[in-house]
Protein backbone atom coordinates (compact mmCIF):
# COMPACT_ATOMS: atom_id res chain seq x y z
CA UNK A 1 0.00 0.00 0.00
CA UNK A 2 1.40 3.57 -0.72
CA UNK A 3 1.29 6.36 1.96
CA UNK A 4 -0.50 8.66 -0.45
CA UNK A 5 -2.68 10.37 2.37
CA UNK A 6 -5.25 11.44 -0.53
CA UNK A 7 -5.77 6.96 -0.81
CA UNK A 8 -5.48 6.67 2.54
CA UNK A 9 -9.06 9.51 3.18
CA UNK A 10 -10.53 8.25 -0.03
CA UNK A 11 -10.37 4.61 1.37
CA UNK A 12 -11.55 5.38 4.83
CA UNK A 13 -14.59 7.27 3.14
CA UNK A 14 -15.51 4.45 0.86
CA UNK A 15 -14.90 2.01 4.32
CA UNK A 16 -17.46 4.51 5.89
CA UNK A 17 -20.21 3.87 2.49
CA UNK A 18 -19.55 0.39 2.62
CA UNK A 19 -20.70 0.15 6.63
CA UNK A 20 -23.26 2.21 6.09
CA UNK A 21 -24.65 0.22 3.27
CA UNK A 22 -24.18 -3.23 5.22
CA UNK A 23 -26.06 -1.75 8.31
CA UNK A 24 -23.26 -1.84 10.38
CA UNK A 25 -23.91 0.50 13.71
CA UNK A 26 -23.14 3.77 13.56
CA UNK A 27 -20.05 3.21 16.17
CA UNK A 28 -18.43 1.03 13.72
CA UNK A 29 -18.25 4.01 11.54
CA UNK A 30 -14.59 5.71 11.90
CA UNK A 31 -13.90 9.58 11.79
CA UNK A 32 -17.28 11.08 11.94
CA UNK A 33 -17.21 13.91 14.37
CA UNK A 34 -20.18 14.38 16.07
CA UNK A 35 -21.70 11.18 15.46
CA UNK A 36 -23.36 9.14 12.70
CA UNK A 37 -27.44 8.68 12.56
CA UNK A 38 -29.15 6.53 10.23
CA UNK A 39 -32.29 3.77 9.22
CA UNK A 40 -32.68 1.18 7.21
CA UNK A 41 -35.11 -1.06 6.33
CA UNK A 42 -35.86 -3.98 3.79
CA UNK A 43 -39.83 -5.09 3.07
CA UNK A 44 -41.37 -7.74 1.02
CA UNK A 45 -44.69 -6.75 0.81
CA UNK A 46 -46.77 -5.55 -0.55
CA UNK A 47 -43.73 -4.76 -2.70
CA UNK A 48 -39.71 -5.26 -2.49
CA UNK A 49 -37.74 -2.11 -1.32
CA UNK A 50 -34.18 -1.75 0.52
CA UNK A 51 -33.51 1.65 1.83
CA UNK A 52 -30.14 2.96 4.03
CA UNK A 53 -29.32 6.02 5.13
CA UNK A 54 -26.62 7.17 7.47
CA UNK A 55 -25.54 10.63 7.63
CA UNK A 56 -23.63 12.73 10.09
CA UNK A 57 -25.29 14.06 13.03
CA UNK A 58 -24.06 17.77 12.32
CA UNK A 59 -25.63 17.39 8.67
CA UNK A 60 -29.12 16.18 9.83
CA UNK A 61 -29.52 19.16 12.24
CA UNK A 62 -28.18 21.53 9.48
CA UNK A 63 -30.79 20.71 6.74
CA UNK A 64 -33.63 23.07 6.50
CA UNK A 65 -36.17 22.48 8.95
CA UNK A 66 -39.88 23.46 6.51
CA UNK A 67 -39.50 19.99 4.36
CA UNK A 68 -39.31 17.96 7.71
CA UNK A 69 -41.86 19.67 9.27
CA UNK A 70 -44.78 19.34 5.99
CA UNK A 71 -43.60 15.67 6.54
CA UNK A 72 -44.41 15.37 10.22
CA UNK A 73 -47.21 17.34 10.25
CA UNK A 74 -49.03 15.52 7.53
CA UNK A 75 -48.30 12.22 9.61
CA UNK A 76 -49.42 14.12 12.84
CA UNK A 77 -52.88 13.14 12.48
CA UNK A 78 -54.75 9.80 13.08
CA UNK A 79 -56.92 9.78 9.72
CA UNK A 80 -53.61 9.77 8.07
CA UNK A 81 -51.22 7.58 9.62
CA UNK A 82 -54.44 5.18 8.91
CA UNK A 83 -54.05 5.86 5.54
CA UNK A 84 -50.57 5.55 5.46
CA UNK A 85 -51.02 2.23 7.41
CA UNK A 86 -53.82 0.38 4.83
CA UNK A 87 -51.22 1.59 2.02
CA UNK A 88 -48.41 0.08 3.84
CA UNK A 89 -50.10 -2.99 4.36
CA UNK A 90 -51.74 -3.57 1.09
CA UNK A 91 -50.70 -1.81 -1.59
CA UNK A 92 -52.08 0.72 -3.98
CA UNK A 93 -55.70 1.37 -3.32
CA UNK A 94 -58.64 3.03 -4.61
CA UNK A 95 -60.08 6.27 -3.07
CA UNK A 96 -62.98 3.90 -1.77
CA UNK A 97 -61.23 1.23 -0.42
CA UNK A 98 -58.94 3.93 1.56
CA UNK A 99 -62.28 6.28 2.51
CA UNK A 100 -63.33 3.08 4.06
CA UNK A 101 -60.28 1.18 5.75
CA UNK A 102 -59.90 4.95 7.65
CA UNK A 103 -63.34 5.17 8.93
CA UNK A 104 -64.49 8.52 6.68
CA UNK A 105 -68.29 9.55 6.23
CA UNK A 106 -67.28 11.51 2.66
CA UNK A 107 -64.24 11.07 -0.36
CA UNK A 108 -64.43 15.13 0.86
CA UNK A 109 -63.07 14.29 3.98
CA UNK A 110 -60.56 11.64 2.01
CA UNK A 111 -59.16 14.11 -0.17
CA UNK A 112 -58.59 16.38 2.09
CA UNK A 113 -55.97 14.07 4.15
CA UNK A 114 -54.70 12.86 0.73
CA UNK A 115 -53.41 16.53 -0.12
CA UNK A 116 -51.59 16.31 2.83
CA UNK A 117 -49.82 13.64 2.49
CA UNK A 118 -49.17 13.88 -1.70
CA UNK A 119 -47.77 17.75 -0.72
CA UNK A 120 -45.55 16.35 1.57
CA UNK A 121 -44.08 13.56 -0.76
CA UNK A 122 -45.82 10.42 1.19
CA UNK A 123 -48.45 9.52 -1.04
CA UNK A 124 -48.92 9.53 -4.97
CA UNK A 125 -51.37 8.31 -7.18
CA UNK A 126 -50.82 6.03 -10.02
CA UNK A 127 -51.91 6.03 -13.92
CA UNK A 128 -54.52 4.03 -12.75
CA UNK A 129 -55.97 6.64 -10.41
CA UNK A 130 -55.52 4.63 -7.06
CA UNK A 131 -52.76 6.22 -4.80
CA UNK A 132 -49.73 4.46 -2.90
CA UNK A 133 -47.03 5.25 -0.83
CA UNK A 134 -44.39 6.79 -2.72
CA UNK A 135 -41.58 3.73 -3.09
CA UNK A 136 -39.14 6.27 -1.70
CA UNK A 137 -41.41 7.45 0.62
CA UNK A 138 -42.11 3.82 2.12
CA UNK A 139 -39.48 2.75 4.68
CA UNK A 140 -38.70 6.63 5.69
CA UNK A 141 -42.39 6.76 6.87
CA UNK A 142 -42.47 3.47 8.41
CA UNK A 143 -39.48 4.50 10.61
CA UNK A 144 -40.82 7.43 11.27
CA UNK A 145 -43.75 5.75 12.68
CA UNK A 146 -41.26 3.39 14.53
CA UNK A 147 -39.16 6.19 15.94
CA UNK A 148 -42.67 7.76 17.42
CA UNK A 149 -43.50 4.58 18.64
CA UNK A 150 -40.54 4.37 20.38
CA UNK A 151 -40.42 8.11 21.79
CA UNK A 152 -43.37 7.19 23.08
CA UNK A 153 -42.12 4.22 25.17
CA UNK A 154 -44.27 1.74 22.74
CA UNK A 155 -41.94 -0.54 21.80
CA UNK A 156 -39.92 -0.80 25.30
CA UNK A 157 -42.96 0.05 27.76
CA UNK A 158 -41.01 2.24 30.60
CA UNK A 159 -38.64 3.59 28.49
CA UNK A 160 -39.20 6.99 27.55
CA UNK A 161 -35.68 8.52 28.27
CA UNK A 162 -32.54 6.66 28.89
CA UNK A 163 -30.57 10.10 29.71
CA UNK A 164 -33.10 11.45 31.76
Amino acid sequence: MTDDPDLAERLAALERRVAALEGRPAESIPDTPGGVVGYQGELTEPGELRWAIRLAAPAVLALPDGPRVEVLAALANPVRIALVRALAQDGAQTGAALQEAAGLGSPGQLYHHLKALTSAGLVEQDRRGSYRLRPAATIPALVLLTAAADVAGQLRPGVRNQNG
